[in-house]
């Protein structure tokens, strides 16, 4: 399968590795310094591109592979109050677009057990909830959007919450702690605390080894497909 990368920093460096390694074929790289080079592929020239970058840059760059029938993969986060445009482009087009805010099989076997608890502690409002992310400090967006997808799976099973709040406490939202460190890879914890006990779970990523093996997964998957995917269409969850 031949594989366009958008994106190469470390995240794209290590998707590059992993897609060799399953024999795959890497037909293009663009970066900053050749971000001009992503309007000269068509069609055909390439079976999927991932796309890693930046929230500023994503939506065009995705705009461009979904307008122009070019399969795309994204695991950029913090752009999504235009992700409606993209997914009228591709029922437009006939377009496939995979989007998830984190690529990690074990983070997404996670997000259904947050839910699972939430639905549970739904009945015991004794208990407040927040969530806690620790991100690399090169990450630009915050909360990261896995913190925003675990708020968004409490939120769905837990009438008492409307919403999140970053580093803010509310009745009625949860609040989200995103702290910055260097040489974290993703540490994310939904904490349910009460005057008698706290209950919590976590997910520690160890490297990025996670994250691209599931991009690779996903770009696998979506190839000769038309639609909007995600997470739980590969995983069949």
């Amino acid at each position: 399968m031949k594989i366009t990368l958008i994106g190469y920093g470390k995240m794209g460096k290590t998707i590059e590795q992993i897609a060799q390694q399953r024999g795959h074929h890497i037909s293009h790289i663009i970066d900053l310094s050749n971000i001009a080079d992503l309007h000269h592929i068509k069609k055909g020239d390439t079976d999927v591109a991932i796309e890693f970058t930046q929230p500023e840059s994503a939506f065009e760059n995705i705009r461009y592979c979904t307008e122009n029938q070019i399969p795309i993969v994204c695991g950029t986060t913090g752009w999504l109050e235009k992700r409606p445009i993209i997914e009228q482009i591709c029922s437009e087009k006939n377009s496939a677009f995979f989007y998830a805010s984190n690529y990690s099989i074990g983070v997404n076997i996670f997000f259904k057990i947050n839910q699972l608890l939430a639905k549970m502690m739904a009945n015991y409002p004794q208990y407040e909830v927040s969530i806690e992310e620790i991100h690399h400090t090169e990450k630009k967006d915050a909360p990261s959007g896995t913190a925003i997808t675990l708020a968004e799976g409490v939120i769905a099973n837990m009438n008492s919450k409307k919403g999140w709040k970053l580093a803010e406490n509310s009745e009625n939202h949860i609040n989200i702690t995103a702290l910055r460190q260097p040489n974290v890879a993703g540490t994310h914890t939904v904490m349910y605390e009460s005057e008698i006990d706290n209950i919590e779970i976590k997910h520690t990523a160890h490297s990025r080894q996670g994250f691209a093996l599931g991009a690779v997964l996903a770009a696998e998957w979506l190839k000769d497909k038309q639609g909007v995917f995600g997470m739980n269409d590969l995983l069949g969850f």
